[in-house]
């Protein structure tokens, strides 16, 4: 079983994804089920996770009907107010959908701060109880903050996504792998292979130049909690869906087939619960 872990879906609104800017203007119109399911097809791919790239409930509620009517749609990973005074009434409402797995905040947008705040660390600590994980969707530069709060949590299941967003556009592998070594030694948290190409220079980028970044991430968490996720349609702007299962297949070629089966769905499938 071969699981895409990570992408997005969107109607394409200039005042709603205005983080789509020029150097990506090719992902300024909606991306839907039925243009996924051409890629994933050609790919090979057998499900995938929805992510949120809006924070609001009505997005939530539409990744999670678009998943009732696609049997592809595996798992959504959602937004939620974690902070909010009302969270748990959302929590309880939505978490009888047995599609969503997690949910995520988008706390790259937000100073280190956030991640110590009381309000948000409550709601967090409420997922478990809903068999919820959750995303962590961070800069390299917050890992310190993000270990702190992930320390705050020891029995709830982390997701990295994009490894962290190293700065692979500038060359720079530390303090990025050494920081990302001391968050894996927290078996509760798991990493995806994703949203690299996108991080990395959009028309200079080689496969040679994502080996560091590859290499870091699997030193750190080994293959038995790495996933693959490709991060579609953002990755379109610097690598076409198929190219980028091929890439990360090809760094993959030299683990044991189990190892290859882990990454390349099986981690997923644990980290989310998806079967």
């Amino acid at each position: 079983m071969i699981i895409d872990a990570h992408h997005h879906f969107w109607n394409y609104d200039p005042a709603a994804y205005g983080w789509i800017g020029d150097d990506m203007r090719t992902l300024r119109r909606d991306f839907l089920p039925r243009d996924l399911e051409r890629e994933i097809r050609g790919a090979g791919i057998d499900g995938v996770v929805s992510v949120q790239a809006r924070q609001s409930l009505e997005e939530t509620e539409w990744l999670l009907g678009l998943a009732r009517r696609h049997d592809f749609i595996q798992g959504v990973v959602g937004w939620v107010p974690l902070a909010a005074d009302g969270v748990d009434d959302v929590l309880a409402t939505l978490a009888r959908e047995p599609k969503l797995k997690a949910v995520r905040h988008v706390l790259q947008g937000e100073p280190d701060e956030y991640m110590r705040g009381d309000g948000f660390n409550r709601g967090v600590a409420k997922l478990r109880a809903h068999g919820l994980a959750y995303d962590l969707l961070i800069y390299e530069r917050q890992l310190p903050a993000a270990i702190e709060f992930v320390d705050r949590h020891p029995g709830q299941s982390f997701v990295v996504d994009h490894a962290a967003k190293p700065r692979i556009k500038a060359g720079e592998v530390e303090p990025w792998r050494s920081r990302l070594v001391d968050l894996a030694r927290r078996p509760n948290v798991y990493c995806k292979l994703s949203g690299m190409v996108t991080e990395a220079d959009f028309a200079a980028w080689t496969e040679p130049s994502l080996s560091p970044y590859f290499e870091g991430a699997l030193a750190a968490f080994g293959p038995r909690r790495l996933m693959f996720g490709s991060d579609w349609p953002v990755c379109e702007a610097a690598c076409p869906y198929g190219r980028w299962k091929r890439i990360v297949e090809r760094f993959a070629a030299g683990l044991s087939a189990d190892e290859r089966r882990r990454l390349m769905g099986g981690t997923a499938i644990e980290a989310y619960k998806l079967y």
